[in-house]
């Protein structure tokens, strides 16, 4: 078993592809069809897309402060191996996973162009809105999966959460009682070395984030979080035991945010141009691509063509959630959490309109 064989606190990580691109564990590299393998590259060029558009219109203030994908690309594999009934309980930086879960791009631009409108999830997709408070989404899931295993739904809950989330007392509590209840929850840790400017060393004694699901009575394992096959093995095998009633799981994705914490942080103040180029050489798209070619499912031509239409995809998400933020009236900040506005929204939203009309603004 997968979990047996891969102990983390022997130094021992789940890895399919070297930094190469190259197959090193043949009797791991997962039955992929051509089709879902193409589907991951895409889904990591689109995030890539997606990052840099993203980080423009944020520099030219028409989008405001958000957290960039750039190195963690490989989280898709996460987001493949999950069925469509598994609800999924993000913090901030998962925009991979949306991607390959099908939700619709502009929803990420209007979230942070300041409309919750971006949160609201369409009904076939079981995606929880964006936790940007740390870890406590860890907690939500583990709910939500106890839910599941009362009604006897064969679901998983998957959530998300970075290696300084595994400092916060919401994390133990949420893997306590999961441990405890035998939840169908997959803690999914993306280690990417630095909670903001906080190193992992600074975090945490432990050799490694995946042990500690041990002390709750639980798997942890560690992945190669930059090897996009290793992940979907990974969570496959994890995804498994919480459909049969085993319980939860901890995957420690081992990866590194090429790009600042977010466009508000300034990396070059803790850590070094030497310690980015040599995670550069670990790129998880490069890396895939390579893998991709030399199994002959991926061409040049297509590799252009998928950055192209990636491209397109990205710059019709942005005018639709440009369309849709200026379409907004000033009610819906305050219409948004309420069915029936209470009458303490409704004296501030008066008194706005009083303030806007003395200002000669208009509502909308």
């Amino acid at each position: 078993m997968l979990f047996d064989e891969y102990d983390p606190r022997d130094g021992k990580q789940v890895q399919v592809l070297n930094k190469d691109g190259l197959i090193i564990n043949s009797q791991l590299e997962p039955k992929l069809s051509d089709d879902d393998l193409l589907k991951l590259y895409d889904a990591m060029i689109t995030v890539r897309v997606m990052d840099t558009r993203a980080l423009s219109l944020q520099r030219s203030g028409r989008m405001g402060t958000f957290a960039q994908v750039t190195g963690q690309e490989a989280q898709v594999g996460v987001g493949l191996m999950m069925k469509k009934s598994d609800w999924m309980f993000p913090s901030f930086r998962e925009t991979g996973v949306f991607v390959v879960r099908g939700t619709p791009l502009h929803l990420f631009f209007l979230t942070f162009m300041g409309s919750e409108e971006g949160n609201r999830m369409p009904e076939d997709l079981h995606n929880f809105p964006i936790s940007v408070p740390v870890a406590t989404q860890t907690l939500h899931a583990v709910g939500a999966g106890w839910a599941a295993k009362i009604k006897k739904e064969k679901i998983a809950t998957v959530t998300f959460l970075g290696d300084g989330g595994t400092s916060e007392g919401d994390f133990h509590e949420a893997m306590n009682f999961a441990g405890v209840m035998k939840a169908p929850t997959v803690f999914v840790c993306q280690n990417n070395q630095y909670a903001i400017s906080v190193p992992r060393s600074k975090q945490t004694a432990s050799k490694t984030i995946a042990e500690k699901a041990f002390a709750y009575g639980f798997p942890g394992i560690q992945v190669d979080g930059n090897d996009v096959l290793a992940v979907c093995v990974a969570m496959k095998a994890a995804l498994e035991r919480a459909y049969k009633g085993e319980g939860p799981t901890l995957l420690e994705l081992v990866t590194y945010r090429l790009c600042p914490h977010t466009t508000s942080d300034d990396p070059t103040l803790y850590r070094s141009d030497d310690e980015v180029k040599e995670w550069e050489k670990k790129d998880p798209v490069k890396r895939f691509a390579a893998y991709l070619k030399k199994k002959r499912v991926l061409t040049d031509a297509q590799e252009e063509l998928i950055q192209k239409k990636a491209e397109e995809k990205v710059n019709e998400a942005v005018q639709k959630a440009e369309d849709v933020r200026a379409a907004m009236e000033i009610e819906d900040i305050f219409r948004y959490t309420f069915k029936t506005m209470p009458p303490h929204l409704k004296e501030q939203l008066d008194s706005l309109r009083q303030t806007q009309s003395l200002r000669g603004k208009p509502n909308a």
